[in-house]
């Protein structure tokens, strides 16, 4: 396992208790054809580095996307705040059916990096994060790591009408990738938890977790109708869904902050604006 964080000019590796600067950009590394393979390459002769004190999210030209309704609880969620609109049925239906529902979500200018704001909507007003482990897909629908991404999300909006999910989920700073790009061979193993808490005034006022146990759908299954009859010419990120639902009396409020554990990764830490 390689842990990449993004430094203003340059890349920072970490792997067997060395931590080096590689001379190598993200987007030579999601449009290399073996990115494990490159990244090993690039550590042999790299010089010992410190990690950035402020590290960048680990994108350049990737787009992010989501996939929706993957856990049963993000499922039974979604019909709850849908259910006056009419549209509670559509995701029980997508949550059993063979096509998941596969959403754009960011480009890079939008994304948080660790520690920055990300935002909720102006006009909601009932807004939560969603934890989520986000895969690293190369130019060729390869999956060659994962980071930990937060996927805002206007709870209201998207409830009112299911036609409004793209208000609800994309706007500026609705994402966050970080705090490192895990490169590994081998997957996360099922047991893996992902960890939500979130902190107002110092206090925590909910936590949850999960496992990647949990989610119904594979990865390489979520790639691969992510890359049909479409390119990525610089790759992607794909969010893989929740499965952590904060009570709905609970909405974010500016000044909050959501922390987000995924152990082999880090913790992406970001204020609400």
């Amino acid at each position: 396992m390689i842990l990449l964080y993004s430094a203003t000019e340059h890349l920072v590796a970490v792997t067997a208790g060395r931590t080096l600067r590689l001379d190598l950009t993200l987007d030579a590394l999601f449009t290399a054809e073996d990115p494990a393979a490159l990244l090993r390459q690039c550590l042999t002769g790299a010089s010992p580095a410190v990690l950035p004190a402020k590290p960048r999210a680990p994108l350049q030209s990737q787009e992010v996307w989501a996939a929706g309704v993957t856990y049963f609880r993000s499922m039974t969620a979604r019909k709850e705040e849908s259910k006056d609109a009419g549209g509670g049925t559509f995701y029980d239906r997508v949550y059993h059916a063979d096509r998941p529902e596969l959403f754009f979500k960011s480009t890079p200018h939008r994304v948080a990096a660790p520690g920055e704001p990300v935002r909720i909507r102006g006009d909601s007003k009932w807004n939560v994060p969603e934890p989520e482990l986000t895969l690293a897909i190369n130019s060729r629908g390869r999956i060659f790591g994962c980071t930990i991404g937060n996927d805002m999300s206007s709870r209201d909006i998207e409830g009112e009408n299911p036609l409004y999910l793209p208000q609800a989920k994309v706007y500026d700073r609705s994402a966050a990738l970080g705090p490192a790009l895990l490169v590994t061979d081998t997957p996360l193993p099922p047991a893996t938890e992902i960890a939500l808490e979130i902190l107002r005034a110092g206090a925590a006022v909910f936590s949850g977790a999960t496992t990647l146990s949990q989610i119904k759908r594979s990865f390489p299954s979520l790639a691969e109708f992510l890359f049909r009859d479409n390119s990525f010419p610089h790759g992607c990120y794909l969010m893989t869904g929740t499965g952590i639902v904060p009570p709905d009396s609970f909405t974010l409020r500016s000044g909050d902050e959501v922390r987000i554990t995924i152990a082999p990764i880090g913790t992406l830490i970001n204020p609400i604006a």
